[in-house]
């Protein structure tokens, strides 16, 4: 059994200070395929992009313009790189804040070179004059630029060469109507399943050159919340523990010492995740409570808790969406080893009467 004891005099502290100061964006990076053949899971959505790939090849025209829908962490921005790289075609990527006026898009969209894939992450979040600019480049691969001000202003029409506009989105539902309807791919990306993940774990240990077992990494993946970017995030820190406490290989006790450490249980959740149904159980009865209520009482922001911790917890069944507010379930009372709501019910009444 690996010694995880001591972890001050061992200088555990001080490396995750020099960890956190590293590149982290370079080793994502470094961990992303670039190619569809190595693009694991998501099965359907990557079959169906390959042939849609091919045919614009054939044709040499530019691929129908792409909206990725999904939960943060699932590879959208990954699949958009390695559709440019697969076109063979330039690559060029921003976010929806960072578009502030209409003259920051027409600055990208009028140095492009044709078949360029245009990625804005975030898409749901463009301003209105900037999405109403979108329009006219997306339909006829022209700007519409308005010269001059008072009663001398006048339009001009841009032309700009033929481009392949890909956007990501984590609230398909905040995406305007005639913003959506000008996409002529729209897949939707699912969480991965444990043996996809156990996979993803595998070939980014083979990357960072560090050894996993494989009942280590499917421990790894089991907690990773269904998403590749936790399972890599998961595995850098096993492979601290690893090298610190270990001879460097992530083996299954190196995994379950380094999830207590990390205070991840056996199902992924973190320490949020127990506090944010430990809240809704103790503080308000098992709910229903409002997002926002809820939010101020674990002191996260509403956006982060609807964006990231509740779709894990909704998916594994632990919380439930309704009119009225959020809702524990009976599964999330007996993950946190208490009694469900409707026998502490029972009993209250039992002893009104």
């Amino acid at each position: 059994m690996t010694d995880f004891t001591n972890s001050e005099d061992s200088g555990f502290s001080s490396i995750v200070r020099a960890d956190s100061r590293n590149t982290l964006d370079e080793q994502d990076s470094s961990l992303r395929p670039q190619l569809l053949k190595d693009f694991l899971g998501q099965t359907t959505v990557k079959n169906n992009l390959a042939t849609f790939i091919a045919a614009a090849r054939k044709r040499e025209e530019p691929l129908d313009h792409l909206l990725l829908i999904g939960p943060p962490g699932l590879g959208k921005t990954t699949l958009a790189q390695i559709t440019a790289h697969e076109l063979g075609v330039d690559f060029k990527v921003t976010s929806a804040p960072a578009l502030d006026k209409p003259k920051d898009l027409a600055g990208i969209l009028s140095t492009i070179t044709p078949r360029t894939v245009f990625f804005i992450d975030e898409i749901h979040r463009l301003k209105p004059a900037i999405e109403e600019m979108l329009y006219i480049a997306m339909e006829d691969f022209e700007l519409d630029w308005i010269i001059g001000q008072g009663a001398a202003a006048r339009t001009v029409r841009i032309p700009i060469p033929p481009f392949t506009l890909v956007g990501a989105t984590t609230k398909a539902g905040s995406v305007s109507s005639p913003l959506r309807s000008r996409f002529g791919i729209i897949p939707r990306f699912e969480f991965y399943t444990i043996d996809e993940l156990s996979s993803i774990i595998c070939r980014s240990a083979d990357i960072l050159n560090v050894f996993v077992e494989q009942n280590a990494a499917s421990l790894m993946a089991k907690c990773s919340r269904g998403t590749p970017r936790v399972a890599n995030r998961v595995l850098r820190r096993m492979r601290d523990f690893a090298q610190v406490y270990g001879d460097g290989k992530i083996t299954l006790s190196v995994v379950e010492e380094g999830l207590k450490r990390l205070e991840i249980d056996g199902m992924g959740l973190e320490k949020c995740d127990r506090d944010i149904l430990q809240s809704v159980i103790h503080n308000f009865g098992g709910g229903p409570v409002g997002a926002e209520t809820l939010a101020i009482s674990i002191g996260e922001s509403i956006d982060t808790l609807e964006d990231y911790y509740e779709p894990y917890l909704i998916q594994c069944g632990f919380l439930q969406r309704t009119p009225r507010g959020r809702i524990a379930t009976e599964k999330a009372y007996m993950h946190l080893n208490l009694e469900p709501k409707e026998k502490h019910s029972d009993s209250s009444q039992g002893k009104l009467f």
